[in-house]
């Protein structure tokens, strides 16, 4: 490792944190049932819905954003209901395993990684017995965004429940939750939101409150009726993590000074910038044309014989962290991550030190190729 060098994190989360929102977190403790925190919480709610573009409650958990996902699990499924859920990565199978845990049959539909959601798949299986269909709207392991629009269409002709995970995806990728009729939306802290992990964010419509009243999933510290009550006093039902609420609301402060639609458009920026870099330099995408997301670019391994050893390298060399693949991947792709605070000056270094660990591994391509590419996209 080089010394003294600081380390460029270009990863799918956690995101690099913003010194404003590190000064935030520094901030003295107040109590979290002190009248500072309830007028702090009721701000950060009132935004977060502002953020999810919608009027139903938007819940604040202390957790992960595996925890909201099971908070939506176990909140609206019954043992023995059935439930279809979209699998095209990583995260998409991990709806398939908090439906199995709580006892739910499971219709999985399973893709290959690449490929989006295809709501006729979806529509195809959708019949009375289905209670909620699960999806994921930005799948990080794969690079891969679904059109959630469409998919809700065809949900919405039916009485199931749509459940998304839009945990690397809101605030930077469109997530219109009101308009397009989703019931249950979680996400997490360390993505876009330009946090530390350990906030998950779960909105809830009319309908899941009522899934909820009828749903017979035992519950305890996820339980949306408590957290409920306890936000009607701009409170949580236990004990938050009130430094991460002080960060949230500093967060939140700077994605509103850029403007919600102005950050999304950013993050398409710097999404097409980064993808026309690594086709430049010989690779190809993992995704299918239309489908590559704004927040993380997975790049096939191609002529590159060892992705894993050249991102070690990279990291070690050039001090720029890049995610590799996942499951059976594992080594078989690299991933740039580019979501939160990250600017043009984040994606031509990752681009030149990337160009330059390519060039130290002994992989053949053009000398200043991906950074001309990213300038030309970027302009």
């Amino acid at each position: 490792m080089t010394p003294n060098l600081d380390t460029l994190m270009m990863i799918p989360g956690p995101t690099e944190v913003p010194s404003r929102i590190l000064r935030a977190l520094s901030r003295p403790m107040i109590g979290h049932r002190s009248f500072e925190y309830i007028a702090l919480q009721k701000d950060c709610e009132a935004r977060l819905k502002q953020v999810f573009r919608t009027e139903n409650p938007v819940l604040i958990y202390t957790a992960s954003g595996t925890g909201g996902m099971e908070a939506a699990v176990t909140n609206t499924i019954s043992p023995g209901d059935k439930i279809i859920v979209a699998n095209g990565g990583k995260f998409g199978e991990r709806w398939g395993e908090l439906g199995r845990v709580y006892g739910a049959e499971v219709d999985e539909i399973v893709y290959e990684w690449g490929h989006p959601v295809n709501p006729d798949d979806i529509a195809a299986r959708l019949d009375e017995r289905v209670k909620a269909v699960l999806v994921t709207l930005n799948e990080t392991s794969a690079g891969v965004t679904s059109d959630l629009e469409a998919v809700s269409r065809v949900v919405r002709e039916h009485q199931a429940l749509l459940i998304v995970d839009a945990i690397s995806a809101m605030g930077a990728i469109p997530c219109d939750t009101d308009a397009w009729g989703l019931d249950v939306v979680v996400a997490g802290s360390q993505k876009a939101f330009m946090l530390p992990p350990g906030l998950a964010f779960v909105s809830v419509s009319e309908r899941a409150w009522a899934a909820c009243k009828q749903s017979k999933a035992p519950r305890y510290y996820f339980d949306f009726g408590e957290m409920r009550t306890a936000a009607e006093k701009g409170q949580t039902a236990f004990t938050p993590n009130v430094s991460m609420m002080f960060a949230l609301q500093e967060a939140l402060n700077m994605l509103f000074e850029e403007g919600l639609d102005n950050v999304i458009a950013r993050h398409a920026r710097l999404a097409a910038a980064a993808r026309a870099a690594v086709r430049a330099l010989g690779f190809e995408l993992m995704p299918q044309p239309g489908a590559e997301s704004n927040t993380v670019t997975a790049i096939e391994q191609g002529r590159l014989e060892d992705p894993d050893a050249m991102r070690k390298h990279l990291a070690g060399k050039y001090g720029v962290l890049l995610s590799g693949g996942q499951s059976e991947y594992k080594n078989r792709m690299f991933r740039i991550g580019h979501m939160g605070a990250v600017t043009e000056r984040e994606i031509l270094t990752t681009i030149a030190c990337l160009e330059a660990a390519l060039s130290d591994v002994g992989y053949a391509c053009e000398r200043g190729a991906g950074v001309r590419a990213a300038l030309e996209a970027l302009a």
